[in-house]
Formats: structure tokens, sequence, C-alpha cells
């Protein structure tokens, strides 16, 4: 684990009550019911890197099953108090499966990891999707990487985006948005929201 890693985590670690507080109850159905369209009722999704577990709450209450995973200890303890199931403390690129997922829900967390390990990272989310399965990803909107406010980001637009797709294997773009942050006070940070689906 590198050192940019090592902080961003420590950053979670040492900050994972606050940082629920500002995310488990914000209203995020649009995105969630727009992921779920896209998957079979009862569908088998995995949350990577879940931190609070929102998302995984919401999926589990729908009749989902869930796997929820994400690499800080603090994190991993508050998001299974709060979803009742048993999250993995799990680095991204420990992710090892093959076609086992229907959908893999990937909001705000691999923006955590380096551009040039995004590919891996990308690969290793695709093999783990059952053919025909959706990927969602977010990113903070713009071209900035590296440290702000005590964590590693890699931010995308719509070309760097592009530019990462084509060191992936293939997938369709179903669905690309721009959005503003759904935090209380922070309307005017915006987001890339792209779902993906791997080939049937």
């Amino acid at each position: 684990m590198t050192d940019t890693e090592n902080r961003t985590l420590d950053y979670y670690n040492q900050n994972s009550q606050s940082f629920t507080g500002t995310t488990l109850d914000v209203e995020f159905s649009e995105i969630q019911d727009t992921f779920l369209s896209y998957l079979q009722e009862g569908a088998y999704i995995l949350d990577f890197g879940c931190g609070s577990g929102r998302d995984t709450r919401y999926f589990l209450k729908k009749g989902y099953r869930v796997d929820a995973m994400d690499g800080s200890e603090e994190m991993v303890k508050i998001a299974s108090a709060n979803t009742g199931i048993e999250v993995k403390h799990m680095l991204f690129g420990e992710l090892n499966e093959t076609e086992k997922y229907d959908g893999i829900f990937a909001c705000a967390s691999i923006l955590h990891v380096k551009l040039e390990a995004l590919p891996d990272i990308m690969t290793r989310m695709y093999k783990a999707l059952k053919n025909g399965g959706v990927i969602y990803v977010s990113f903070k909107y713009g071209d900035f990487e590296g440290e702000r406010n005590g964590r590693y980001f890699t931010d995308m637009n719509e070309e760097r985006f592009n530019d990462l797709l084509k060191e992936v294997p293939a997938m369709e773009i179903l669905k690309e948005t721009i959005t503003s942050d759904v935090r209380p006070g922070r309307a005017d940070e915006k987001w890339l929201n792209v779902f993906l689906r791997k080939p049937a």
C-alpha cells in the first residue's frame, strides 16, 4: 500500500463518525434507482467502497442481495452496524472475483485511486461482473489529481473518463450525467456519474 493510500484510509478511520453524519441519510435515490433500473429484481450487487453503508442499506431494503466492502476498518464497523450485514474489510486491488455480480456500485469510492492504477481496478470490476452486468462509478468533476483535505482524489471529466475506458475491456456507456453534490451546503460541487454495461 502506498503512502497516499495510507493517508486516505487514515482520514476515514479518524473521521468515520463525522463522515457518516454527512452521508448516511442524504437523499440519493435518483442515482440508486437509475442503477437498479438496469438490474433484475433480486440481483446480486457489490457495493465497492461502501462508506457508511447508505447504499447497501437502500439496496437491501429493496430486496437485492448485497456484498459490501471498504478499505477503512472504522467505516467497515459503522457500515456493518448500519446495514445488518457483515461488511468486508478489503482494498480495491484485492477484488479477485470472476463473473459473480449483476451490478457493482462504486459511489465516490474509486476516485481515491491514482489515475495510473484505475485501469487495473476497473478491469477487476469488469471481471467480477457477470456478462450483461452494470457498473456505476462517480468522480468529482474536473481534471485535478492529488491530495485534497487529507485524501487523494482523481477527478474526472468526460474526456478523461473516455481515455480511461480505452485502457479497460470494452463496455457500453448507458448513461453519463453531471450532478450537484447532495450533501447540505455542497451544491456547488459537481460530480461525473457513469453507468456502464459489460457485453452480454
